[in-house]
């Protein structure tokens, strides 16, 4: 399962972890237009590359047009401090930092001790136009938006953390949280983007280090709040988190929100090996300290060494079942830990024709394994056994072509003997459609470039 592991030494915001994922790979052009699903308008987004303390690292921003400001004020309940303007706010909830209306100026020192991570968010006297989205409202434009699912599921379920945490500091029910802030629609791009990204670079787990938060505290409309502010401190509940000597907010409420809901675990870098690292800039320099989220992409040493040289062979023949429930049964068995199942046609009793099913899993899982195909099937038996296999080694490695960077499985003898590479078909199939080639021609230059590399 290719795993990223997110290293937040410099503290995580949405548009850090964007800039991340861009860096490792995520196609700009292909992110702008999942994003235009959602139909939001009134903002661009801007990629650039920028110097942190001597690490070269890509800058997402989103810039509001400037009708499309919002110019947050303070109601109860929504996010939670609404920096009034600019100068020695922390703009913190600038959730995420708001980015944009960074006009550009990316590195500025902003010494106004709003470090917001972020995007600084200039808020202009006349731009009161009071556009709050509720909860509500932003599931239901997620929902409608024709994005695959598991994007909208992940997206949905970070938007409901943040609605949660926010009922919760401010004591009322969740149905009447708006987001001034969250709401706004650069915190829809940042987490709808992230998970467009994950998604579009075959993340199956994110593994996150303990949150640096940063130190100090910030100025917003409700007052001098301690960093981490009320919201990133109810979204990292039960996350391991620490403080240094840097003063600042590090950790804004979109990025704890994207990390808490998505990481599996938080831990030190596990053992894995690395296909691919980015760097993701904050808005803030620091002297003498690199304010980027390192993201690392690879196949953790544990799962490679998953694959049991035994495995239990499952098999049962079958020939009154809806063929209909052989897809559902097949979705279930892989999700469940099956290594493989497969389905032979064959010639039964009474001159019937039937499939024979046989599931391949680890000898540990037979018990559940027979459970489910007595539950889904019609069978009223199972045979199993017991089989030896040897496994070619299997790593990944990413081949830069003139249609996007394609994944390549790479498998070797136990001596490293390279035996087979072949380019990722869920890449090639994607990067085809994309730029209206056919597939054959994205694997060949996948291979092309491999042997190249």
């Amino acid at each position: 399962m290719r795993t990223l592991y997110l290293d937040c030494f410099a503290g995580a915001s949405g548009d850090m972890l964007l800039g991340a994922l861009l860096d490792l790979g995520l196609d700009f052009a292909f992110l702008k237009a999942e994003l235009a699903k959602l139909g939001v308008p009134g903002y661009e987004l801007s990629l650039t590359r920028v110097d942190r303390s001597g690490i070269s690292a890509a800058k997402f921003d989103v810039h509001l047009q400037r009708e499309a400001h919002h110019h947050h004020d303070h109601d109860h309940g929504h996010h939670d401090h609404d920096h009034d303007h600019d100068h020695g706010h922390h703009h913190h909830e600038h959730d995420h930092g708001h980015h944009h209306h960074d006009h550009g100026h990316h590195d500025h020192d902003h010494d106004h001790g709003h470090h917001h991570h972020e995007h600084e968010h200039h808020h202009h006297e006349h731009e009161h136009e009071h556009h709050h989205r509720g909860l509500t409202e932003i599931k239901r434009l997620i929902s409608a938006a024709s994005l695959s699912d598991s994007v909208k599921a992940r997206a949905q379920a970070i938007f409901q953390r943040i609605g949660e945490a926010e009922a919760k500091i401010h004591g009322m029910p969740i149905e009447a949280v708006h987001f001034h802030e969250v709401g706004a629609i650069d915190s829809i791009v940042d987490i709808v983007g992230a998970c467009i990204g994950l998604e579009a670079l075959g993340i199956g787990r994110i593994i996150s280090s303990p949150l640096h938060v940063g130190s100090g505290t910030f100025k917003c409309a409700h007052g001098i709040y301690p960093v981490p502010g009320p919201a990133t401190t109810e979204l990292l509940k039960g996350v391991p988190l620490y403080a240094k000597d840097i003063q600042g907010e590090l950790v804004t409420p979109t990025g704890a929100a994207i990390i808490a809901t998505l990481a599996e675990r938080f831990a030190p870098m596990p053992l894995m090996r690395v296909e691919k690292i980015g760097y993701g800039a904050g808005t803030r320099t620091y002297p003498n300290f690199p304010n980027v989220l390192r993201a690392v992409l690879g196949q953790l040493a544990e799962d490679a060494d998953a694959t049991p040289g035994t495995v239990t062979v499952i098999e049962a023949q079958i020939d009154d079942l809806n063929p209909q429930v052989f897809g559902h049964l097949m979705e279930q068995a892989l999700a469940a830990g099956a290594l493989d199942l497969f389905y032979t046609p064959v010639q039964m009793k009474k001159n019937r024709p039937g499939v024979l099913l046989t599931l391949l899993c680890k000898p540990e899982d037979r018990v559940p394994m027979c459970d489910m195909l007595f539950r889904e099937t019609t069978t009223l038996g199972v045979r199993y056994r017991q089989e030896e296999r040897e496994i070619l080694q299997r790593d990944f490695t990413t081949a830069e072509t003139p249609y996007g960077p394609i994944r390549l499985k790479i498998a070797r003898r136990q001596n490293g003997e390279v035996m087979n590479v072949s380019p990722e078909f869920e890449d090639c199939h994607a990067a085809a459609a994309q730029h209206g080639v056919s597939l054959r021609e994205v694997q060949l230059a996948a291979l092309t470039a491999a042997s190249r590399q």
